[in-house]
């Protein structure tokens, strides 16, 4: 009995995505999907006229994969079109996506934080609080 309680255990480890494994961080470009589907970067100096056409942005890793940043707004993401970012959040186990807990941009050879999810969740709240009372 114990032999096949020890095997249940091992092969379940194997079949669910253990959640310590979840944490990271994907470095790379603020780039619309539509350019990166096509093959394209985002063209440098037309970042306004590309935010106003794209619908959506990904994170381009120097290795050309992509991932969707489904908990960000489209605006955060588009202020940073063409930047050097680093976002640190959970990766989905099986599809291109992280959903972030913190933005990065690397400026002047240093990373500043951007945006926090913490800090949205807190601007959020302090909103809320004015417009009930």
């Amino acid at each position: 009995m114990k032999k096949i309680s020890l095997f249940v255990f091992i092969l379940s480890l194997f079949i669910l995505p253990p959640a310590w494994a979840m944490e990271g961080s994907v470095e790379g470009s603020i780039q619309g999907l539509t350019c990166v589907t096509q093959g394209k970067l985002c063209p440098v100096g037309k970042e306004d006229p590309m935010a106003a056409i794209e619908k959506i942005f990904v994170v381009l890793t120097p290795k050309k994969d992509y991932y969707f940043v489904p908990n960000v707004d489209r605006a955060v993401l588009a202020r940073h079109i063409n930047d050097r970012v680093r976002v640190t959040g959970k990766l989905h186990p099986r599809y291109p996506s992280i959903e972030a807990a913190q933005i990065e941009v690397f400026t002047n050879g240093i990373w500043k934080i951007t945006w926090k999810y913490s800090l949205q969740e807190e601007l959020e709240k302090s909103l809320q609080d004015i417009s009930a009372m």
